[in-house]
């Protein structure tokens, strides 16, 4: 047993607690202990003033058992062991005793560490932190006068996780996260723009927010508040869609890569269900799902279930060839876990949820693609969109776009949404390039009522005969 497994073992009663797992676990198909302790504050600068400050500090844990599709979870927010003995009986309530449990496979421990494990909440001093946002507000101001609004957040998490099996195998991590972002609303008396860039991941903030990159980032936040306002209301019908590289491989996440969980298709439920092996898209498309990445803020040591995390190919050149799994879908699969069983804490039950999903490059230098467009709409960013598991019909609104012309990017446009169905739009992608570029590391995705950072990425894309809804008359 590790020093710190041991430490977070000790308020639940040690090697007695091991023990209890082990007895409510008998007979049960798997099942896990999960212990957390987390750290968060959240940092708000608008208008030229601290808007808001929080800092929270949790503990508690959440015991699992699972027989056949059926899983009983209790959990507390007390660390002692008359919490861990009703959360026992409650679990074991569902068991058969003396049954022989069907998963008796523990996962492999972890190899690789993927992040450092210091404190980013404790990292930089609380004046320090609202020191550097008064800095980024002036300099942000500073760049144009028709800005009207600044806003500048700072979010930073750490997270201990110590994951008990019932034949006493034990998994630890230490999770540190950072997202860091700017806003900016610009106006000409006429009308106003809105533009944001963020960046973060898996190490203390210094790591990222150094004076060039949210000098950067306040740059960036700029120049597309100033775009729109000189934007015109978007066209609407069926057009040719060019996608840009990195932060629009959130529609790759929420349109396809939902479909390609493990429970959705186990229930028959998702788009891809009754697929696997059979073409679903062009050779080019080759979509992995990735939480191997150092640093990446979906990325992994293990994952909430204790299984070291896989760069897993979901579609290769085409061809569906598999799904993400947590261990309870695997099981009922006849596969193996992907590293994919992921929960928000200790309250939520863990679930086959995406890390860092993207789309590997293509054949296409992206000014091939754009030339290739006799008439269509470049999105290079997206806001808000919805998404239907079941269906995969998605609808997306682009916070960046522009007209193509003749191969050319031209005006930029303004309320143009994307709407279609997953399925469907992978088969419509006609070219690839050859210039995958990862988000900042600023995704949060959302299932089920329970969020979990991610990271999304793409290629330039061309998206043929893709429904745009605009606002021009």
């Amino acid at each position: 047993m590790t020093k710190e497994a041991e430490t977070d073992l000790a308020p639940l009663g040690g090697a007695t607690a091991l023990k209890a797992i082990a007895e409510t676990l008998n007979g049960a198909d798997d099942g896990e202990l999960f212990i957390e302790r987390t750290q968060s504050e959240s940092l708000v600068f608008d208008d030229g003033r601290l808007r808001s400050a929080s800092f929270d500090e949790s503990e508690g844990f959440g015991l699992r058992a699972v027989s056949g599709e059926t899983a009983a979870y209790a959990h507390s927010s007390m660390l002692n062991a008359a919490a861990l003995k009703r959360a026992a009986e409650t679990c074991g309530s569902i068991l058969t005793a003396g049954k022989p449990a069907m998963v008796d496979i523990a996962p492999a421990p972890a190899t690789v560490k993927l992040y450092g494990s210091a404190n980013p909440v404790e990292a930089l001093g609380f004046a320090a932190k609202v020191n550097l946002m008064e800095e980024v507000n002036a300099f942000t101001r500073s760049l144009d006068p028709r800005i009207s609004q600044v806003s500048v957040t700072l979010a930073s998490s750490w997270q201990r996780v110590t994951i008990a099996r019932g034949d006493g195998s034990l998994y630890h991590d230490v999770r540190p996260l950072t997202r860091f972002g700017v806003s900016v609303t610009t106006s000409d008396n006429r009308t106003s723009g809105q533009g944001s860039h963020g960046l973060g991941g898996r190490e203390a903030p210094e790591t990222y927010i150094t004076e060039s990159t949210w000098k950067d980032a306040a740059r960036e936040a700029v120049r597309q508040a100033l775009v729109g306002l000189e934007a015109e209301a978007a066209p609407a019908g069926e057009m040719d869609v060019l996608l840009g590289p990195g932060w629009p491989g959130i529609l790759l996440h929420e349109a396809i890569g939902h479909g390609l969980e493990g429970d959705f298709n186990r229930k028959g439920t998702s788009a891809f269900a009754g697929l696997l092996g059979q073409r679903i898209a062009a050779e080019d498309v080759t979509v992995v799902d990735d939480g191997t990445i150092p640093g990446r803020r979906g990325s992994l040591t293990i994952d909430d279930e204790g299984t070291a995390p896989n760069c897993t190919t979901l579609i290769e050149k085409g061809i569906l060839v598999g799904f993400m799994q947590d261990r309870l879908n695997a099981r009922l699969m006849g596969v193996k876990p992907t590293g994919n069983g992921r929960r928000q804490s200790y309250a939520h039950v863990p679930l086959p949820r995406m890390t860092n999903t993207y789309m590997l490059n293509g054949r296409h230098h992206p000014d091939e693609i754009r030339a290739s467009m006799k008439k269509g709409i470049y999105a290079k960013s997206f806001g808000g969109g919805q998404v239907d598991i079941t269906s995969g019909k998605f609808v997306f609104t682009c916070t960046e776009a522009y007209l193509i012309e003749d191969g050319k990017i031209g005006r930029p446009v303004k309320g143009a949404i994307l709407i279609g169905a997953g399925a469907e739009a992978l088969k419509r992608i006609a070219m690839v390039g050859n210039d995958m570029a990862l988000d900042p590391g600023v995704g949060t995705c959302g299932k089920a009522g329970q969020g979990v950072p991610v990271g999304v990425g793409q290629p330039t894309l061309r998206i043929n005969n893709l429904t745009v809804g605009g606002t021009a008359a």
